[in-house]
């Protein structure tokens, strides 16, 4: 059954398997073995299997690659051709290495050859295949679903305080009436603005952005209304304010608790009456503006110490929007973190730039008190510094480098986002890392004393894709 919408989360559903080998033996002990945890379906050829994949739906489809019908790639191109959601892991005793590249060239997410002697390893497999693909899919959905809804949505993030502030950006955007956005420095409040504005009705006039706390006292006046020739000394032409520029659009106030009293008395005014007055004139000017205003302060607590306007304060949050500040929202770390890797990897020419796990570690547990800005310029910094193609601790700015030397618990907090397989899959490759840099690269020594074979430890490191001649100088951590 073909299924482009699947949007299945493993963790609460257990995921659909599709076992396709001749060998009765072999599909009875991956079943056996499979069942307590996965819905297992099994199928002797590749007939067998297409007419399954016709009427059941299925997440992971295992496929011996040498059968008697037909060999296990035709399966998979027929998979990869008209269930391309169904994941595929080829097995096989019998297949050439040949077959296993061309397997993985047509789509395979994975290869495993026969007689599966570590099944933890399969299982382990499958749960990283799952949750990959859960991830993947449900970012796709999201989008899709906010794509739909929001046009240009340029928020990252998954956690359920960014899809309720979508939520409620979708409610009020068609809305022709005041907001006030509250939140932290650095969370990101005139991107909300901007979202608002992008879905409003007033989209195909001008946004207007304006930072009241970076203007001088004495010129905010004059930029937000406009002034006359010869009103004041410097004053040597008639000056068009934000307010007309923005007019018939969306004029964006941040920092509005930054402004003097006197001026609130006249925002008010052209808030109420919809008309300003130039500084220097004597008549007033019709202007149609939808006014969008934040802070990073507590209103509330400003009207009650005289240092903003209450019946202003009633007049600007009609509806407000609160925007959670990063450490609320820590599932939103990594999705943000990697979008900003591939935006400065592109602008600094430093393509398959990845970050390591000590250092996503790091950006887990860190305060992040500037927010998503501080962790944008972290993470600009990080790929300016990275001279190899993986982001080490000592990539990042150094007081979050030297903030978090405490790796144990940086450790624990990261371990705490996986399951236990994937926890043990962790362990293994920082132990690995850890050992390779330790013997400064050299596979031999590390194989003494971890004593693991060598033989082995190569399948360990093309498994978690680890370069032993990256820890020759002491490069990655």
């Amino acid at each position: 059954m073909k299924n482009d919408n699947y949007t299945q989360n493993f963790e609460k559903f257990p995921a659909k398997i599709l076992i396709v080998d001749d060998e009765e033996d072999t599909r009875i002990i991956f079943k056996r073995q499979l069942q307590e945890e996965y819905f297992i379906e099994t199928a002797a050829s590749t007939a067998e299997a297409i007419e399954k994949l016709k009427t059941k739906e299925f997440h992971i489809a295992m496929t011996d690659l040498v059968m008697p019908d037909e060999d296990g790639i035709e399966l998979l191109k027929q998979i990869k051709s008209q269930w391309p959601h169904i994941a595929v892991i080829v097995i096989s005793g019998k297949a050439s290495i040949e077959m296993a590249v061309e397997a993985m060239k047509y789509g395979a997410e994975d290869f495993i050859e026969k007689p599966v002697e570590d099944l933890e390893l399969l299982k382990l497999m499958i749960t990283k295949i799952l949750r990959t693909k859960w991830q993947t899919e449900e970012i796709i959905r999201l989008r899709k679903i906010i794509a739909q809804e929001l046009e240009r949505p340029n928020l990252v993030g998954n956690s359920p305080a960014i899809q309720n502030l979508l939520g409620k950006v979708k409610k009020v955007a068609p809305l022709d009436t005041t907001i006030l956005i509250t939140g932290e420095t650095g969370v990101g409040k005139e991107l909300i603005a901007e979202l608002i504005y992008t879905n409003s009705k007033r989209k195909n006039k001008k946004f207007v952005p304006v930072n009241c706390g970076s203007l001088p006292e004495n010129l905010l006046e004059s930029m937000l209304f406009g002034h006359k020739k010869g009103s004041f000394t410097s004053a040597v032409r008639d000056k068009v304010g934000y307010f007309q520029e923005a007019d018939g659009g969306t004029l964006f106030l941040d920092e509005i608790t930054e402004t003097t009293l006197a001026f609130q008395v006249k925002l008010l005014r052209a808030l109420e009456k919809g008309v300003i007055r130039k500084v220097g004139d004597d008549r007033d000017i019709e202007v149609d503006v939808r006014i969008i205003t934040a802070t990073n302060k507590k209103l509330e607590e400003e009207v009650r110490a005289g240092k903003f306007r209450e019946d202003l304060y009633y007049r600007l949050n009609v509806i407000n929007i609160n925007i959670p500040p990063l450490r609320e929202r820590v599932e939103d770390i990594k999705l943000l973190a990697r979008a900003f890797v591939d935006q400065f990897s592109e602008k600094y020419d430093k393509p398959l730039l990845q970050i390591s796990d000590s250092v996503m570690n790091i950006l887990l547990i860190n305060e992040w008190k500037g927010n998503v800005r501080e962790l944008k310029n972290a993470i600009e910094h990080a790929v300016a510094m990275a001279t190899h193609q993986t982001i080490i601790p000592e990539d990042l700015p150094d007081n979050i480098s030297q903030k978090n030397q405490d790796y144990e618990q940086a450790n624990l907090a990261f371990l705490m986002h996986l399951t236990y397989p994937e926890a043990k899959e962790n362990f293994e490759k920082n132990y690995l890392e850890e050992i390779l840099k330790k013997c400064n690269g050299d596979v031999t020594k590390a194989a003494k004393i971890s004593r693991i074979k060598r033989q082995n430890m190569y399948e360990k490191f093309k498994k978690y894709g680890i370069k032993p001649d990256d820890y020759r100088f002491g490069n990655i951590k």
